[in-house]
């Protein structure tokens, strides 16, 4: 569920002022973080790496409440829930967006997570949750290595996005990294950089 507020009741009310109609309101960082134990827990419990990550990015992102507030248009709109999406290749070898409804459950986000990448991948039809959750966008370029990549400012879509390309192998460890954009009416620099940090802490403690 979302419902308009007035950006003078947040923590956003300077931000609100001094960004909403920016010329280019995003900001990305990019970061390279471990997943060495993200691997290890896709081979020992048989579930898909991309999952694992998005589930951890999920986890990363509930304990800060400036993901749950979004730019939308003009507005400034609070959410009660986050969903996380991945884009899937669909039987007509294009492109699907797929939103996942985040959960702490493992076991369950797993669940949703197979069940709607499927659904979507058959049926060629996007899953939009945009509606009744903050959508944190995602998109792996798993056939290459990436250093960086930097979204754009589409002036319709403010979610926060993060972007990687394929792990890559360094000494006994794995290595990603990724870039994360963001609408500066939404976070700060400081609030993106304690996610960013949170989900390098969630990689590293997930069992």
């Amino acid at each position: 569920m979302r419902r308009e507020i007035d950006p003078k009741d947040t923590t956003r009310a300077i931000a609100y002022e001094l960004w909403m109609k920016a010329p280019n309101p995003m900001v990305s960082f990019f970061k390279t973080v471990d997943v060495t134990n993200l691997i290890r827990v896709s081979k020992r419990r048989g579930m898909k790496f991309n999952m694992l990550l998005t589930y951890c990015i999920g986890r990363a992102a509930v304990g800060i409440k400036e993901f749950y507030i979004l730019p939308v248009g003009e507005k400034l709109m609070q959410y009660d829930s986050l969903a996380v999406n991945t884009i899937v290749e669909n039987q007509r070898g294009e492109v699907s967006s797929c939103d996942v409804l985040y959960t702490e459950d493992l076991r369950e986000y797993n669940r949703r997570y197979i069940s709607a990448t499927v659904e979507v991948s058959e049926s060629c039809r996007d899953r939009d949750l945009s509606e009744e959750s903050m959508v944190i966008g995602t998109s792996a370029i798993i056939h290459t290595e990436l250093d960086g990549a930097v979204g754009m400012n589409s002036g319709i879509f403010n979610n926060p996005f993060i972007i990687w390309g394929k792990y890559r192998r360094k000494w006994l460890r794995y290595e990603l990294p990724l870039s994360f954009q963001f609408h500066h009416t939404q976070m700060d620099g400081a609030h993106a950089g304690k996610f960013l940090a949170e989900l390098q802490r969630e990689i590293k403690n997930l069992r």
